[in-house]
């Protein structure tokens, strides 16, 4: 059993480490996108005018009527003193083709007072450019930038899906394999057992469990190169082992949500209907056209969470080109970025009769709902405010670490086993070629 479980976590751990790798390095940095992405581009978000701003309205008729092939699908609805307004923007259908109109934008950053557009990038393009560095660093982390084809634009998130739920189970495998075997020393791996000495045996059996489990929880000083990544890679990976599952479950989880997670949480607690999550998008080239606009949608939605005693003021809207939906999003200023969205109420209407299709309110529903919304605060850390980004920056990097020397013992064991083929293969006296190796 312990020897099947050794390839299973070689050869898992082999097929995720390098994507692992990326997702680490790039989650430790990503944890602080916000900030850094201000620090980057200045001239993105610092806004230069002074004085009373305009209506969010105004800003998107000026950003509408400034390229008429594009259409606001976000914007905040509040504006932080000094900042830009950053609007979010759609390609509208080109009516002499029938296809999108190409447009090399999706983001668009608005001074307030003056109603000047500071600047327009797309948000997630592959750039190194400071304007795309951190949009472009945040969907590597979980798409790997897998490009769309056959019409599905969730490949990547599919496919780092997949890799979660190979990690998730050998976090498992790997936790296995560091309980001490019941006879004898060594981990179970081949290339590192030993033949050992019947006094040697003997002592091992005087040993408690635990004294045998202990060195795998350590890492031994003074040793060599390969013992110190062996130690590294098992002793790292045991002391953070519930983070590192965490990590793994809930990447699953919102890569996966509607493909796994809600079919089976629906078998196990009742999840509450999500207008979003439950409606079949419609094609790309073929947007929902709304009836009902954004002012009136946000009167309505004002209405109700007034009805329902928020004190939370709007905060941003937002239209579902594919869904027929809008979101009005209702908190306090910052909480939008700050609480992993734990802080943000929202309500949905549909843009063709603005009838309430429900909503999300943080930690309210059922068990199946609040579980839903936890999963991207723990992912991030957020859930914990700064402290847990910090630590989920460390847990970043260690995944990167596991990853890295994880690769390190694989090629040790490989020459290893190489060696000794070539070896078995040479005749008696003849000394093996290190060429050959």
């Amino acid at each position: 059993m312990r020897a099947a479980f050794t390839i299973v976590h070689r050869w898992g751990g082999l097929f995720i480490a390098v994507f692992l790798f990326i997702a680490g390095v790039t989650g430790a940095v990503i944890s602080w996108d916000h900030e850094l992405d201000e620090w980057l581009n200045p001239h993105l978000f610092d806004a230069k005018a002074t004085g009373t701003p305009l209506s969010p309205h105004e800003l998107v008729r000026r950003v509408e009527a400034a390229d008429p092939r594009i259409r606001v699908t976000y914007f905040p609805l509040s504006f932080e003193e000094g900042h830009n307004a950053d609007l979010f923007v759609e390609p509208r259908v080109n009516p002499e083709t029938g296809a999108l109109h190409a447009v090399d934008y999706n983001q668009v950053f608005i001074d307030p007072v003056s109603g000047e557009i500071a600047g327009r990038r797309f948000w997630g393009a592959i750039s190194l450019k400071s304007e795309d560095i951190l949009p472009f660093l945040y969907k590597l982390h979980y798409s790997m930038h897998i490009p769309d084809f056959w019409g599905i634009d969730r490949w990547g998130l599919w496919f780092m899906g997949i890799v979660g739920i190979v990690w998730m189970f050998d976090c498992f495998v790997g936790f296995y394999l560091t309980l001490p075997r019941r006879a004898g020393p060594g981990t179970g791996d081949p290339d590192e057992r030993a033949p050992a000495s019947a006094g040697a045996m003997a002592v091992m059996a005087r040993r408690t469990w635990w004294q045998r489990w202990k060195p795998a929880w350590t890492i031994k000083r003074g040793a060599g190169s390969y013992r110190r990544n062996l130690d590294l890679h098992r002793a790292v990976g045991l002391w953070l082992w519930a983070a590192l599952f965490i990590l793994a479950f809930t990447s699953i989880s919102m890569n996966l949500t509607n493909e796994v997670v809600r079919p089976i949480l629906s078998r196990i607690s009742s999840l509450t209907p999500d207008a979003f999550d439950d409606r079949a998008p419609a094609p790309l080239n073929k947007p929902i056209e709304p009836k009902l606009t954004f002012p009136q949608a946000i009167e309505i939605a004002g209405a109700e969470a007034r009805r329902r005693g928020w004190e939370e003021p709007a905060g941003s809207a937002y239209y579902g080109l594919l869904y027929g939906l809008y979101s009005v999003n209702f908190f306090h200023p910052g909480d939008d970025h700050g609480s992993g969205d734990m802080g943000v109420k929202m309500l949905f209407l549909d843009g063709t009769t603005g009838a309430l299709e429900g909503g999300r309110v943080p930690w309210e529903g059922t068990a199946a709902d609040i579980f839903m919304q936890l999963q991207f605060p723990l992912h991030s850390g957020r859930i914990a405010g700064v402290p847990g980004r910090v630590f989920l920056s460390f847990m970043g990097l260690v995944v990167a670490l596991l990853s890295a020397t994880g690769i390190v013992i694989w090629l040790k064991k490989r020459a290893g086993r190489i060696g000794r083929r070539v070896a078995a293969r040479q005749p008696a006296g003849v000394p093996v070629n290190p060429a050959a190796r």
